[in-house]
């Protein structure tokens, strides 16, 4: 385990943690595209993937701003909410009931989210990085903004998985 003596360590640290989160999404995101049966799940799946990519970009932008490059470190919490999601992949039964059980999934990764750029972006301001607050802030607005999405499409695809049982 690394040692952090400062607040912009820790905002570097949480950075990298929130670049290999993103990095892990993008390969995650395509696979549940591709379980998903409802339409409207599946597009969400495409479009959250083209956002995370440029969630990824922003970033590395970040990172560069403050000297440093994205290093391998490993998001141990994104890799778990991954592991669920898959799961859910290969559940057996109606896909109605699969698509409730991925949205689910991808509401957890959206919820780590929005708590981690916050995090970030709070430990940004506190240090007066203010190109890197705004960074972080655009991307939080991001998440808060798919989060809302996703809840909406849970609903019904939460009432289609009701009606299968």
């Amino acid at each position: 385990m690394t040692k952090i003596n400062s607040l912009q360590e820790l905002l570097i640290d949480e950075m990298h943690d929130l670049y290999d989160a993103e990095t892990q999404l993008l390969k995650a995101l395509p696979k549940m595209a591709e379980a998903a049966t409802d339409p409207q799940l599946k597009a969400g799946f495409e479009g959250h993937l083209e956002q995370t990519k440029g969630h990824a970009a922003r970033l590395e932008q970040a990172l560069s701003g403050l000297g440093e490059k994205p290093r391998g470190k490993t998001c141990q919490a994104m890799e778990g909410l991954i592991k669920e999601g898959k799961e859910s992949i290969s559940e057996k039964g109606p896909d109605a009931i699969r698509d409730a059980n991925l949205i689910g999934a991808a509401q957890r990764v959206e919820h780590y989210e929005i708590a981690a750029y916050g995090t970030a972006r709070a430990f940004a301001d506190a240090l007066g990085l203010h190109e890197i607050s705004t960074l972080l802030k655009q991307t939080l607005e991001e998440e808060a903004a798919t989060d809302r999405k996703l809840t909406e499409l849970a609903r019904r695809v939460n009432q289609d998985a009701l009606h299968a049982a």
